[in-house]
């Protein structure tokens, strides 16, 4: 097969899992759409008097169950196409591809639908299939927008240190956005259990204690890998790309603050027994100072890194 063939597969396989992973979104949505619809079901069974016998409101929970399961099958097909993906544009680039900021938002997004299937078998969190899939579609449409055909890597990139470095960092991205998600979800959650008043759409998630040790112990699986991959590994290709160790380049310096933040949200937690609203919102300062270093300095920064726009 011809390498122009092995990049139109790629290209074709990254628009069919975009579509797929808009349905999956959609089921999410439709999930907690329905939950809510069986909330005005029971408000007015109370309201409007004795009626005639009507399926019980036990009935309607499999449908919710099922838009979540249907949710969570279309991310493990859009997660598919992806790595299907990912490895025609490496084998159309006869290369690993993580040249540019396609590539980059490529890899990312399946590593983190990945990492949160993993998550889904290992601590049911399907609950947050629904950021997962809206953060992955953004991510998708940022990196079709920077588009590049399949060529060599620029000079800089090609070591393996490079590779390890964007590997770990790609896989600290992914933890923490599981970690981001779980943190919004508990706002959300703790603000109803604080009212009193958590309906059935909330009901569907974890209780908010639940998705508050959930952020912390994603979070503390990710900060050694963004350390090894920003600090450690990082700094060993950039002497081997540009002979020093660390320039404090725009990159580098987001690099650096995002480790800070994230040190300490694990710090004050493990000391000062920060949980709740003031760890989840240190948890979202985090993970933006993590999508500015990401993607931001490659949009509006300048510097050595700027080979991936």
């Amino acid at each position: 097969m011809r390498l122009e063939q092995y990049a139109q597969i790629s290209n074709y396989a990254m628009v069919a899992a975009t579509c797929v992973l808009a349905l999956a979104f959609v089921a999410h949505v439709a999930e907690w759409a329905f939950a809510r619809k069986v909330v005005s079901d029971e408000k007015e069974l109370v309201t409007s008097g004795p009626t005639p016998p009507a399926p019980p409101v036990e009935d309607e929970a499999p449908v919710t169950e099922r838009f979540s399961r249907v949710g969570v099958t279309l991310t493990i097909l859009a997660a598919t196409l992806l790595v299907a993906s990912v490895i025609t544009r490496g084998l159309a680039a006869e290369r690993v591809p993580l040249g540019n900021m396609y590539e980059f938002g490529l890899v990312g997004v399946a590593v983190a639908l990945l990492t949160y299937l993993a998550l889904v078998w290992k601590y049911q969190v399907q609950w947050a299939g629904g950021v997962v899939a809206a953060f992955g579609l953004v991510m998708l449409g940022m990196s079709l927008s920077t588009y590049v055909p399949a060529g060599p890597l620029v000079p800089a990139l090609d070591s393996y240190w490079f590779e390890i470095h964007v590997s770990a960092v790609m896989l600290a991205g992914a933890f923490f956005l599981v970690g981001a998600a779980a943190s919004v979800l508990y706002l959300i959650r703790a603000r109803a259990e604080a009212k009193g008043n958590v309906g059935a759409v909330l009901r569907r998630l974890p209780a908010a204690a639940v998705m508050d040790k959930l952020a912390y112990r994603v979070n503390a699986m990710a900060f050694p890998l963004w350390t090894f991959g920003a600090l450690i590994a990082g700094p060993i290709w950039a002497h081997y790309a540009w002979g020093r160790y660390w320039g404090w380049d725009p990159k580098e310096v987001w690099a650096f603050i995002t480790w800070v933040v994230y040190a300490g949200y694990l710090h004050a937690r493990a000391t000062a027994g920060w949980k709740g609203r003031r760890a989840a919102i240190f948890c979202l300062i985090g993970f933006v100072t993590f999508l500015f270093s990401y993607y931001g300095v490659n949009l509006f920064g300048s510097g050595l890194h700027s080979y991936a726009k």
